[in-house]
């Protein structure tokens, strides 16, 4: 597995949710465009997913857990892990309400990210990312988050991972208080349309140390749920790293 340089999030690692979907399609045996509807895989980042470089994928033939390396074999250090979820799958708990896309593009208007942004080139959020998804999520209240997603032709469904990361970041992300992804847990049901006008929340659940637990969810243009996701974000350390999930 490699994860083109294009799908950054802070500039020399991926976006986490970008490599969360690549991994999970490969605990549900599918290729990057394919849906596997009502299958929810839980992903642990345990580092930022180096870009451009060829990451060893170890599948479980028996659990269908899946370990990713970088590295020779004999020095190889573990980027990520993942497995199917059983029993807690994120589109039937509580879900982020749906935004109408007038709301959301209203709130899009005040994302804190125009004026400070930890990653301003993210392949998400970044406002200085002209090739990337351009989601731009405005408060629409205390700990919540809507923007307007306008989907890309190239849409897969690792597209549908990254859609719903940033948001839910953002209900804790605050200038000075960067944050990066530690584990996620998402499903998908259907790809959006391309071209389609859609709208991704995101609401903050808790907060404990360092750690946030947020959800988010993908609506199209209908208000249909298309994706859902709860995610763990870990505070950037001093150092520049989270701490383990």
């Amino acid at each position: 597995m490699i994860v083109p340089a294009r799908f950054n999030g802070p500039p020399d690692s991926a976006n986490g949710g970008y490599a969360a979907g690549l991994v999970a399609q490969v605990v549900l045996g599918a290729d990057p465009a394919t849906v596997v509807a009502d299958r929810a895989v839980r992903v642990t980042l345990r580092r930022p997913p180096p870009l451009q470089t060829e990451l060893r994928v170890d599948a479980d033939a028996t659990t269908g857990a899946v370990r990713v390396t970088a590295g020779p074999p004999a020095g190889a250090v573990l980027v990520a892990e993942a497995e199917p979820v059983v029993g807690s799958d994120p589109s039937t708990g509580p879900l982020p309400p749906p935004v109408d896309l007038a709301a959301a593009e209203a709130a899009s208007t005040a994302y804190p990210g125009f004026v400070a942004h930890p990653f301003p080139s993210c392949y998400v959020c970044g406002p200085q990312h002209a090739d990337g998804l351009r989601i731009f999520p405005g408060p629409t209240g205390p700990g919540r988050t809507a923007a307007p997603f306008v989907v890309p032709a190239d849409r897969t469904v690792p597209t549908v991972w990254a859609a719903l990361d940033c948001p839910g970041g953002w209900t804790v992300l605050a200038p000075g208080r960067p944050y990066l992804l530690g584990r996620m847990s998402a499903t998908v049901a259907a790809l959006p349309d391309a071209g389609a006008r859609c709208v991704v929340v995101g609401e903050l659940v808790t907060t404990s140390g360092r750690k946030a637990e947020v959800r988010t969810a993908l609506y199209d243009p209908a208000g249909r749920l298309l994706a859902a996701a709860q995610a763990t974000w870990i505070a950037v350390a001093a150092g520049g790293v989270g701490e383990p999930v």
